[in-house]
């Protein structure tokens, strides 16, 4: 996710804004100390203009992930 934020030149703050939640809630899904709901996944990837998928997927998530 921090990858597809980037990319779009949001701050965690105007993430957050776009899609309706807490600029703390986006941090901590960032770091991975918070297990995300599928509602709150489809909710950033709108912000973000990216399809839901593309969150989820191995090569998007941090250090360590194979893709298959």
């Amino acid at each position: 996710m921090r990858a597809a934020r980037a990319r779009t030149a949001l701050s965690q703050e105007a993430l957050a804004e776009a899609a309706g939640l807490h600029r703390t809630y986006i941090g901590s899904v960032e770091r991975a100390e918070r297990n995300v709901s599928l509602v709150n996944v489809a909710r950033i990837a709108k912000a973000l203009g990216v399809q839901p998928w593309e969150l989820l997927h191995p090569r998007s998530s941090r250090a360590g992930a194979h893709s298959t």
